[in-house]
């Protein structure tokens, strides 16, 4: 029996507001995101590649040298493939005092995800599809997947659910929120080695300090 190939599609936005949703899901913010994947292989199965689809968010540089790290660190796997959307200005006027917020929304990240399910699965370039996201914005491409002879499951993250999308795929949705095990053996370690950089990668230290205290 041949292999089948895997790929995972992850929500970037949606997984990270799955793990902020909760005080304890915070701990696994420094995520091995390949190396937590591969837990949910099933014998005669390879995982080939996660795409992870988020945006930079420009106008918090704190937030943002947090995700450069986190982003750099998974890198190091070659199986892990960052698609980067857009952060765009956004004013929101408030209908009772008529305040603007100056704000910024996150852009072309639900498109790319689209559309990069649907052109693997033209090119049958995975077998299985994993779609980790609970956005009923993945449904039009999930339909198109399936119609093409493409298996589409759905995992949805911590404290997030969408029952159209739980219909629609392949099986049984997996809720992530089941196996915080699988989370607790895929962190990072504190000190990345970035191999091409040649320098060491450390944890944010707001990160650091959501985990448990490990002794020896």
């Amino acid at each position: 029996m041949d292999t089948q190939k895997v790929i995972v599609y992850v929500d970037g936005f949606n997984f990270y507001y799955g793990l902020r949703s909760e005080q304890r899901w915070k701990q696994y913010y420094w995520l091995d995101v390949v190396g937590f994947f591969e837990r949910f292989m099933k014998p005669g199965q390879e995982l080939v590649a996660v795409k992870y689809f988020s945006a930079r968010p420009t106008n918090n540089p704190d937030k943002n040298t947090r995700q450069y790290a986190f982003f750099q660190a998974n890198k190091e796997n070659p199986k892990f493939q960052l698609i980067l959307g857009n952060y765009i200005p956004k004013d929101i006027t408030c209908f009772n005092c008529g305040n603007v917020i100056h704000s910024h929304e996150e852009k072309e990240t639900d498109a790319r995800i689209v559309t990069q399910i649907v052109a693997d699965a033209y090119e049958k370039n995975c077998d299985i599809a994993i779609v980790v996201s609970a956005d009923s914005d993945m449904i039009p491409a999930v339909e198109i997947a399936k119609s093409i002879g493409q298996r589409v499951f759905v995992y949805f993250p911590p404290n997030h659910y969408s029952n159209n999308l739980a219909l629609l795929a392949n099986g049984n949705p997996i809720h992530l929120a089941r196996y915080e095990s699988r989370f607790s053996h895929s962190l990072l370690p504190d000190t990345v080695h970035l191999k091409a950089q040649g320098f060491d990668l450390s944890i944010p230290a707001k990160w650091k300090s959501y985990q448990p205290v490990r002794h020896p």
